[in-house]
């Protein structure tokens, strides 16, 4: 069973939601469909950093994006019409989100405006956008989950390639598609497919890119199923597990560094390296917290640790 020869870790509280930015309106149509009968005060994906060192959230029930500083206040940086599950900087100070009533949005941080860049493909609207990566050459990888599970695999995996306007399908056949990253290198694409509870893999650039081999890369178990990703430098893995309270970390070859548990919910939605990438956040949803543990208590004594 997986975990059972992962070295146990808990991760310590860097921040958490003010109560002054807990949501106090309605309940959204996103917080009835899936969370029915809960008041939710936030719902926390996506956490990436910008140029400055801030950590960026988004809220997705309520379409609002957090930035968190160093020190960890908090400052809501913007709010919009839109369910946003995911954002990235590009590096020219735009940002994109996916989001999952809108599609693939561009974000100006200064302007504070969002644009929409890609509502459908080929006239057919997506199912719901649900993560992105950006690839070292600028393609844009992202996820349409939708409500696909076991019984409907039918979530998508769409690349937007540097200097395109129109994504091109991947992958159709996903048992919800969710959060993706690729190694260092770019060559290889990690794939979570929440409702299989499984990290997919395959190669960015396949032969047949009609028909890419794709593999089981980390099968799991508990929980609700793996959530986002996050590659390091030297191509280790991190998982955010879903209704476990828990991030499994992988070597590149699959084999494991460490579990780290929150302590508190069990909403472990996402997670990021910090830029110098000593550090590792995981984003718990149900509580609106930030953890983070030092790379170098999850290394130490690893007999992975020195892989890549």
């Amino acid at each position: 069973m997986i975990g059972a020869s992962f070295p146990r870790h808990e991760a310590e509280l860097f921040t958490r939601l003010p109560q002054a930015l807990h949501w106090t309106g309605e309940p959204t149509d996103w917080v009835r469909t899936t969370r029915p009968g809960q008041r939710l005060h936030s719902f926390m994906e996506g956490p990436c950093f910008d140029a400055d060192g801030h950590l960026w959230l988004a809220d997705v029930p309520y379409g609002r994006l957090f930035r968190i500083a160093p020190d960890g206040s908090w400052q809501l940086a913007f709010q919009y019409d839109g369910e946003p599950h995911g954002l990235r900087p590009r590096g020219d100070g735009s940002w994109l989100i996916v989001d999952y009533r809108h599609g693939l949005l561009a974000f100006d941080p200064a302007a504070k405006t969002v644009t929409t860049l890609c509502a459908r493909v080929n006239t057919e609207p997506f199912r719901g956008l649900s993560d992105l990566t950006i690839a070292p050459n600028g393609d844009v990888w992202f996820t349409d989950s939708g409500r696909s599970s076991l019984s409907d695999p039918t979530g998508r995996v769409y690349r937007l390639r540097q200097g395109a306007t129109v994504p091109e399908l991947i992958l159709a056949n996903v048992p919800y598609p969710n959060g993706i990253a690729l190694s260092p290198d770019g060559k290889l694409v990690y794939l979570a497919a929440t409702r299989a509870n499984a990290v997919w893999r395959f190669m960015a650039e396949a032969p047949d890119p009609a028909w890419p081999m794709v593999g089981t890369f980390l099968q799991l178990s508990g929980g609700l199923g793996p959530d986002g990703l996050a590659v390091d430098a030297s191509g280790r893995l991190a998982i955010a597990q879903a209704q476990a309270g828990r991030l499994y970390l992988v070597d590149a070859l699959g084999d494991p560094v460490a579990v780290v548990h929150t302590p508190g919910g069990l909403w472990t939605t996402s997670c990021a390296f910090s830029p110098d990438q000593s550090v590792l956040f995981i984003v718990e949803a149900q509580t609106g917290s930030i953890f983070r543990i030092p790379m170098a208590t999850l290394l130490a004594g690893s007999a992975s640790g020195h892989r890549s």
